[in-house]
């Protein structure tokens, strides 16, 4: 059985790119292009991880990760704990120790050279 992610990034070739990395490594991939669009496919799609964007316009990737652990702490106290969309509520917010990450192609500043 393989996991499944969900790659949010309001950057169209981001997303391709990591949903074309992930595929070829036998994930199943969601995809969403804001917060609020991440948050309300959560309401109905289990998954195992999310990749997330910190710089989004409008909700940023903080303010997607709070309310995930919001939504995760509400579904415990429902006693969905069967039906839980999480297996453990998300830890890696602004405020705990930092996540690894990952630098954005289309936003990085230093070009690589190739080898000679």
């Amino acid at each position: 059985m393989t996991g499944r992610v969900l790659v949010v990034d309001d950057i169209l070739a981001n997303v391709k790119l990591l949903e074309a990395r992930l595929s070829a490594e036998y994930f199943d991939v969601l995809t969403a292009y804001s917060g609020p669009e991440a948050l309300e496919l959560l309401q109905i799609e289990r998954v195992d991880v999310v990749l997330l964007d910190v710089m989004m316009p409008g909700m940023d990737g903080f303010e997607v990760c709070r309310r995930i652990k919001a939504l995760a702490q509400d579904h415990a106290r429902a006693g969905r704990h069967g039906h839980a969309r999480w297996t453990r509520p998300p830890t890696r917010c602004r405020g705990s120790k930092p996540a690894p990450t990952i630098s954005s192609p289309s936003r990085s500043t230093t070009s690589r050279s190739s080898p000679g």
